[in-house]
C-alpha cells in the first residue's frame, strides 16, 4: 500500500512537472516564431498553450500555465533589456532584475486569458474562437495599460513585408494576431475529444485561413508599384555606442562623426538629413544656443535650404514646474538660412518609456528611493497626442520617437494623412542583441497598417528607408555596428489603407464574432439555472 501511495505521487509529481516543462515550451515556441528567429511553426505553440488551459483542473490552474508560457514567450523576445542596465556599471545589478520582471509582469496578461478561456470556453470546436478573441482581447490590454507595452503581438510573428503581414493593411496588427491564432489553434481539436469530422474540418479550415493569408498577400504584393517623389533623404547613422557617449572627449568626436557624414558628398544633394534619437549626448539647449560650436558647426554642413530633423531633449521655462522648467524628448527640424539655422518644426514625444523617461508614481516611488536606484533626476513630460507636422519643402510627415512606432493608430488616415513616418530611436541602449531586429519589424508594420514610408534612423543600426508595404527596400538598410549614410529618394505613398480609415474597428468586429460562442452559452447557463 505504501508503494501504490508512492508511486501515485511520483506520478503526479511527472504530471505535473511535464504540464509545467510544456508550458514553457508553448511559450518559447511562440517567441521563436518572431524574427530574427523567424521559425514560423513555433505557431503551434498557441493550440498548445489553448490545450493546456483546458486540461487543468481549475482556473487557477488554467492561469499559472497561460502565466508560464507569457514568462518564457517574453523573456526571450524582451531579454534584451537587461542590456541597457550594462551601459552603466553602477546600474549593472538591476539588469538580471529587469530580464525577469518585465516578463514576469507582462505573462500576467496571458494568464488572465487563459484562465478566463477556463472559466467560459464552451463545447465543441467553436471553443478555438473564443480562445482566440480571449487571448486577443488581452493582449490588446498589453498594449494599452499603463501606457501599454505592445512589443511582439502574436501578429507580428510574420516578418514585415511578407505576404501574410499585408493583411495588416486592413484590420491592422491586432486583427492579423485574431486570425493568426485563431488558424493555427484550429489545430487544437485533433488532440481532444468530439466528432472526428467536426474536429478534422477546424484543422482544414485552419489551414485555409493561413492559405488565405499567404495568398491574399502576395497578390497585394503583385500589384505594388513602388514609385519615387523627388524629395531626397539622407538617413545618418554614426555608430555610436551607448557606453561610449559621456566624456568631454568622446562628445567632441561623436560631434565631428555626426558632421562629417551629413556633409559628406554624394551622388544626389539630400533635401533633409535624418539624424537619430539622442544623437549627440547634449541638450538641445546646449546644442543650438547662443555661441554654440556645435550649431555652428551643423549649419556648416548643411548647404542652404537642406532641413536637418534630429531627437534631442529640450528644455522649455515653465513657473509652474518644480524647477523652473519642463523637459521633453524632442524632434527638431532646423533649416539652413543664411543667417544660420531657423527651427521649422518641432515634436515632443508623446508616449514616454516608464522607468527610462519617467518615474511612475514620481513622488512615492522618490521616496522609497526607487529614484536614486534608476538614476533619473528628472522627469520628461509628454507632449501632446501624435500630429504630423509640416516643414517647408517636404511633404508633412509624422514623427515618432523611439518605442512609439511600436503603437498603431498614432498616424491619421483621414483628411490629416501624411505623406511619410520618420521613426528616430535610441537602440545603441540595446547593442547587437534581438531587439533592434525586432524593433525594425514592429516599425514597419506602421507601413504596412498606413500605406506610408517609414524612414527610420538610429546610432547603431538598424536604420533604414521602408516602402509603403513594410519591404526594406534593396539594400537601403545600416545594420548593428555599421556607420554610414543612405541616401535615397522618398517612396510615395499607397491610397489610404482601409485600417488607416478605420482603425481597429474590424478588429473590435472580429472579436465579437470571436466571443460569441462564449457570450451565448453564458445566456444559455443562466436561463437553464433560473
Amino acid at each position: 500500500m505504501l508503494t501504490l501511495d508512492l508511486s501515485t505521487r511520483r506520478d503526479r509529481l511527472i504530471l505535473r512537472f511535464g504540464r509545467i516543462a510544456l508550458a514553457l515550451l508553448a511559450g518559447v515556441a511562440g517567441a521563436l516564431a518572431h524574427p530574427p528567429f523567424g521559425i514560423l511553426p513555433g505557431l503551434l505553440g498557441y493550440p498548445l498553450l489553448l490545450l493546456l488551459s483546458e486540461r487543468s483542473t481549475s482556473t487557477r490552474g488554467a492561469f499559472w500555465m497561460g502565466w508560464l508560457a507569457g514568462f518564457a514567450y517574453f523573456f526571450i523576445g524582451c531579454w534584451w533589456v537587461a542590456e541597457a542596465f550594462l551601459v552603466n556599471p553602477a546600474q549593472a545589478w538591476m539588469g538580471p532584475f529587469a530580464a525577469s520582471l518585465l516578463p514576469a509582469g507582462l505573462g500576467l496578461f496571458w494568464g488572465a486569458a487563459t484562465a478566463l478561456y477556463h472559466r467560459f470556453r464552451p463545447q465543441g470546436v467553436s471553443r478555438v474562437l473564443v480562445f482566440a478573441g480571449l487571448f486577443c482581447l488581452l493582449e490588446w490590454l498589453r498594449g494599452h495599460v499603463l501606457t501599454g507595452f505592445p512589443w511582439n503581438p502574436a501578429g507580428a510573428s510574420w516578418k514585415a513585408g511578407s505576404a501574410a503581414s499585408q493583411f495588416a493593411a486592413i484590420a491592422g496588427v491586432y486583427g492579423l494576431s485574431l486570425v493568426t491564432v485563431a488558424a493555427v489553434s484550429a489545430f487544437a481539436p485533433l488532440a481532444g475529444p468530439g466528432p472526428r469530422k467536426a474536429r478534422v474540418g477546424a484543422a482544414v479550415l485552419g489551414v485555409l485561413t493561413l492559405a488565405a493569408l499567404v495568398v491574399g498577400g502576395t497578390v497585394r504584393l503583385s500589384r505594388a508599384e513602388l514609385e519615387l517623389t523627388p524629395t531626397v533623404v539622407r538617413i545618418v547613422q554614426a555608430d555610436v555606442a551607448q557606453e561610449s557617449k559621456w566624456t568631454p572627449e568622446a562628445y567632441r568626436g561623436i560631434v565631428d562623426r555626426y558632421v562629417n557624414l551629413t556633409g559628406r558628398p554624394g551622388a544626389v544633394v539630400p533635401d533633409v538629413v535624418i539624424w537619430p534619437e539622442g544623437a549627440l549626448p547634449a541638450s538641445a539647449n546646449q546644442v543650438f544656443g547662443p555661441e554654440s560650436p556645435d550649431g555652428v558647426a551643423i549649419a556648416r554642413a548643411l548647404r542652404p535650404g537642406q532641413t536637418l530633423m534630429l531627437g534631442l531633449g529640450r528644455g522649455v521655462p515653465d513657473a509652474d514646474a518644480p524647477d523652473g522648467a519642463r523637459y521633453f524628448n524632442s524632434l527638431l527640424a532646423v533649416t539652413r538660412v543664411e543667417e544660420g539655422l531657423r527651427l521649422t518644426g518641432t515634436y515632443d514625444k508623446y508616449r514616454l518609456v516608464p522607468f527610462g523617461e519617467y518615474l511612475p508614481a514620481g513622488g512615492l516611488m522618490g521616496a522609497l528611493g526607487v529614484r536614486s536606484l534608476t538614476h533619473m533626476p528628472l522627469d520628461f513630460s509628454a507632449g501632446a497626442r501624435p500630429a504630423p507636422i509640416t516643414v517647408p519643402g517636404l511633404p508633412p510627415v509624422q514623427p515618432l520617437i523611439c518605442y512609439e512606432s511600436l503603437y498603431p493608430g498614432f498616424t491619421p488616415g483621414g483628411a490629416a494623412r501624411p505623406e511619410w513616418i520618420v521613426n528616430v530611436s535610441n537602440d545603441a541602449w540595446f547593442g547587437r542583441t534581438s531587439g533592434p531586429l525586432q524593433h525594425l519589424n514592429l516599425a514597419s508594420y506602421r507601413a504596412i497598417e498606413t500605406g506610408l514610408p517609414v524612414v527610420r534612423s538610429t546610432p547603431t543600426g538598424v536604420s533604414a528607408m521602408i516602402d509603403p508595404w513594410g519591404r526594406v527596400i534593396g539594400d537601403q538598410r545600416l545594420d548593428p555596428g555599421e556607420s554610414g549614410v543612405i541616401d535615397a529618394r522618398l517612396p510615395k505613398p499607397t491610397a489610404p489603407t482601409l485600417y488607416g480609415r478605420v482603425g481597429d474597428l474590424l478588429f473590435g468586429l472580429g472579436l465579437l464574432l470571436a466571443l460569441a460562442p462564449a457570450l451565448s452559452g453564458g445566456r444559455i447557463t443562466l436561463r437553464r439555472r433560473g
